[in-house]
């Protein structure tokens, strides 16, 4: 009779220690993907004609077109690129942007 008291509680055990592993594996790495993804989702809905991007590679430019699954990339004064919008790294930042006017003037 003690032996089955003493199974069931590890077996109560057990399982509490499963609850925990799930739960800290969402909040460790499911819930902060998902925040991630839907802020990139966000970014590439506000993208507009003349906003500074910087893609994976890291190519800096201005956006100049914007098609459905592409954006085209001025890179320079008479360079431009087509990009997939899946290779956008992000938008530069618009304070640097200032400080880099300001260290050329």
């Amino acid at each position: 009779m003690l032996t089955v008291v003493a199974t069931a509680n590890t077996g109560t055990f057990t399982f509490g220690w499963l609850i925990l592993m799930v739960a800290m594996f969402y909040f460790l790495l499911i819930r902060p993907q998902q925040k991630q993804k839907k802020t990139r989702a966000t970014m590439m809905d506000s993208l507009n004609v003349g906003d500074e991007i910087y893609t994976a590679g890291g190519i800096l430019g201005t956006i100049t077109r914007i098609k459905e699954q592409t954006i085209w990339l001025r890179i320079s004064d008479k360079c431009e690129i087509e990009l997939l919008k899946t290779s956008i790294g992000g938008l530069k930042a618009k304070e640097e942007n200032q400080n880099v006017a300001k260290i050329d003037s």
